[in-house]
């Protein structure tokens, strides 16, 4: 406490030691900067008020960007899947059943507040699914929809579908449409809905996510929505890898060496093809060869 501080001043302190935020604090700070007693003797008191002002501002702005950078950070995985639909439709208890994903669901609305990273492991593959926060929200993520592969939208009613729809006009994302909680409806409710849903030309699956009911197609689907080769790779004498190298249709034995390593594909002296793309086991191919699903190729190197 400087020396001849006005009562004012030393309120204002005490705001800013009883201040909980960044932002609260740097209002707080400034107030006492308004009130520091100008007289000589204050000099150094004032300066160090200044330099404490700094600091908070610059701690305000770091973690601003740190913020938007979360936001924005999700690394896209060879196979992605984005969780899409209102509230309280089910996205979370479906990400905890396909994935790794342990949520704590709630009846609340608008549980999720920012995009939440499962992996679903099937067929030897690792795909990536991602719950969106409800799109009826202002924490939805705009920007996921547009750079994924396939989009499951969840919803409990079919004219739900239109207005999810609407604002996914800019994803060329393949969509699958998911209407979860069947274990509420009878079987006629149910056929009536796949008739309509078949009548209008969607890819969909009808699922519970309390009986798991439709849960295997959906797994199905997923994975067949991103049309993508698995490539086994291995050694002169050993067994083939475990995970599978993913590609997209059409590659060749070159793109699957330089999936493996950038430049790999100069270091290859021989290769040797097993699978649907070989006329016999073990057929000798070049870099040019197409590969097909679940071929097995082994590399010799120079």
């Amino acid at each position: 406490m400087p020396i001849n501080a006005h009562p004012d001043y030393i309120a204002a302190e005490k705001e800013y030691l009883q201040a909980q935020t960044l932002e609260e604090k740097l209002l707080k700070l400034k107030k006492m900067i308004s009130l520091a007693p100008s007289h000589k003797g204050a000099e150094n008191l004032r300066q160090q008020l200044n330099t404490r002002r700094k600091k908070l501002e610059a701690q305000i702005k770091k973690a601003k960007h740190s913020k938007k950078s979360t936001k924005t950070g999700i690394k896209k995985q060879d196979m992605q899947a984005i969780l899409i639909g209102n509230t309280n439709s089910g996205k979370s208890s479906l990400l905890s059943l396909l994935t790794n994903v342990k949520l704590k669901i709630s009846e609340n609305q608008f549980t999720t507040t920012k995009p939440i990273i499962g992996i679903m492991n099937y067929k030897d593959v690792q795909i990536q699914l991602i719950e969106n926060p409800a799109i009826n929200s202002e924490n939805f993520d705009k920007g996921l929809p547009n750079t994924t592969d396939t989009i499951l939208i969840i919803i409990t009613k079919i004219d739900e579908i239109k207005s999810i729809l609407e604002q996914l006009t800019k994803s060329k994302a393949k969509k699958i449409i998911v209407f979860n909680k069947i274990d509420l409806l009878s079987k006629n409710e149910k056929r009536k809905i796949s008739a309509t849903l078949a009548s209008k030309k969607y890819n969909f699956v009808l699922i519970s996510t309390i009986t798991q009911q439709g849960i295997e197609e959906l797994k199905e689907k997923i994975f067949q929505s991103f049309n993508a080769l698995r490539i086994y790779t291995k050694e002169p004498g050993k067994e083939k890898s475990e995970k599978p190298i993913i590609l997209k249709p059409n590659s060749t034995i070159k793109d699957v060496a330089e999936k493996i390593l950038k430049g790999f594909s100069k270091k290859i002296k021989k290769t040797r093809i097993w699978g649907p793309s070989s006329k016999f086991p073990g057929q000798i191919v070049g870099l040019n060869h197409k590969v097909k699903d679940l071929d097995i190729v082994e590399f010799t190197t120079k």
